[in-house]
């Protein structure tokens, strides 16, 4: 049995352990020191629950920890939270994401408490993008809080059982914090400070925005580990597959903090099968940072190309043999539904003599 599975539930949150925020299988693989992957649910246009499930099972075995998603680039999909409490009915560990453009600090402690009592043990604070950069512009932006007094908001309620009123809790989140972190926008020599910053307001954790210049991130990642970062958070890099030159071009002019250099769009254009250039690309950088000093983990952001995420994962050698959680069906969904089975036919039996009793009497 693994050591990340619950001796008698498999969905449960595992035993608490000293030094850990969590009852999370991401901060024990983390804090061990093994070489952690997440990876982003692209969440559905749907109401149907299905729909989560068949996009989770993509990743089974390959991932740590599975993103949901709350809103990217200010379009509206099924709610992080939504996503999470189905992930966790099965078993997964998502990763909540929390935008604060979108809810105010009253609605936001909500979450977290309700979260965490479903059984999320991470939560990623973002301040979210504005609503200019969605396809519902007329919406009214929240902003109450940003990601440093969200990253603050949540520990205070983990660390001292309270809201921000003051007023107690009865059973504090025990959640692993998160940030996000961009080194490839400018002003780049802020960036490192910026991460110092989240730090102090509580991350634990954090990923990054997609890493196509590695150049760029290894002197980022000098200056992380001159300040001694590295040894206070968790570092995840972020990678992922680019489809085609037009793709990188379309990104890089559209989607603002991506930054992708002219030699990857010179690559992709170069190859024969872009898509699987785009593929070979990823691994190469995977396979690139993960020799980078201070680096913990990667964060695979797969938009539309999730049915790759395994064979990255696989053919990059991160994982060095070791198997992430996988979703297993519950021993127990066969028996029941052999029972039921076994009822169904029963009663159509039983309808069945009914009726041949009633045919066999005289009219």
């Amino acid at each position: 049995m693994s050591p990340d599975i619950h001796p008698t539930d498999l969905g449960a949150p595992l035993e608490p352990l000293p030094g850990h925020a969590s009852r999370g299988r991401l901060e024990r693989v983390l804090r061990r020191g093994e070489f952690a992957v997440t990876a982003e649910l692209n969440p559905p246009d749907s109401a149907n629950p299905q729909d989560v499930y068949d996009r989770a099972a993509v990743f089974d075995g390959w991932v740590d920890g599975i993103n949901a998603v709350d809103a990217s680039g200010a379009n509206c999909h099924m709610s992080s939270v939504g996503i999470c409490a189905l992930l966790t009915r099965m078993g997964y560990a998502p990763i909540m994401q929390i935008a604060c453009r979108d809810k105010n600090r009253i609605a936001i402690q909500g979450d977290v408490l309700g979260a965490s009592a479903m059984g999320v043990q991470n939560i990623l604070c973002l301040t979210g993008d504005g609503v200019q950069a969605g396809d519902q512009p007329g919406a009214k932006p929240v902003f109450d809080l940003d990601s440093m007094s969200l990253l603050e908001t949540v520990r205070t309620m983990r660390d001292e059982a309270k809201f921000l009123s003051g007023r107690k809790l009865t059973s504090p989140p025990n959640v692993f914090l998160g940030a996000a972190i961009n080194p490839f926008a400018p002003p780049y020599d802020f960036r490192p400070y910026r991460l110092a910053k989240k730090i102090a307001a509580g991350a634990q954790f954090v990923q990054s925005q997609y890493c196509f210049d590695v150049p760029m991130f290894r002197d980022y990642m000098a200056k992380v580990r001159d300040l001694g970062l590295h040894e206070k958070c968790f570092i995840l890099v972020g990678v992922g597959p680019l489809a085609s030159a037009k793709t990188a071009r379309w990104i890089r002019s559209n989607v603002p903090g991506i930054h992708i250099p002219d030699s990857i769009i010179a690559r992709l254009e170069g190859a024969q099968d872009q898509k699987r250039e785009g593929k070979q690309l990823c691994i190469d950088v995977i396979n690139e940072v993960k020799e980078i000093q201070g680096v913990s983990g990667i964060h695979v952001m797969a938009y539309r190309q999730e049915e790759y995420v395994a064979e990255i994962v696989h053919e990059s050698g991160v994982l060095k043999g070791r198997k992430p959680w996988k979703h297993e069906p519950n021993p127990t969904d066969a028996t029941v539904s052999e029972r039921l089975e076994e009822i169904r036919q029963g009663k159509e039996e039983n309808q069945q003599d009914m009726a041949d009793i009633a045919a066999s009497k005289p009219h």
